[in-house]
């Protein structure tokens, strides 16, 4: 699985690449979220490890540039803020998660290895079948 992971924390984006290559996955880091937009071309990541705090362009900003771009994958919001109101406005936005910092890093790899389930599931089906599992 192809991870990105947008965070202006240098520790935190080294510490989650370094967890997720350990768990086999394949991950780049971007300091900002306009780097990482200005990443993609036609393929992109698998998943989206996206912190909503940050100098250049907040989180929000970058998963409502996303979809004006046409770009459909699941984010997993990443956040030290502890409002509860930040956190639904990046789950009502389309993130499947929202988890506290620190990560926990069990509740993180079962995100993400529950969205690997989902996506094998929903290519064994087969055109025009649409599977959707709560997170």
């Amino acid at each position: 699985m192809k991870i990105a992971i947008v965070d202006d924390d240098p520790s935190v984006r080294e510490a989650l690449a370094r967890f997720l290559t350990v768990n086999d996955m394949e991950c780049t880091a971007f300091s900002s979220g306009s780097r990482f937009l200005d990443s993609l071309t036609g393929e992109s990541p698998d998943c989206l490890l996206l912190d909503l705090q940050m100098p250049d362009m907040s989180g929000q900003a970058v998963q409502r540039a996303l979809r004006e771009a046409g770009f459909f994958m699941p984010v997993i919001v990443i956040t030290a803020n502890r409002d509860s109101g930040v956190q639904g406005r990046a789950l009502e936005a389309g993130a499947v998660a929202c988890l506290a910092k620190p990560v926990d890093t069990d509740l993180l790899l079962g995100t993400i290895r529950r969205l690997e389930v989902d996506d094998r599931r929903s290519a064994m089906a087969g055109p025009g079948f649409q599977y959707s599992s709560a997170l």
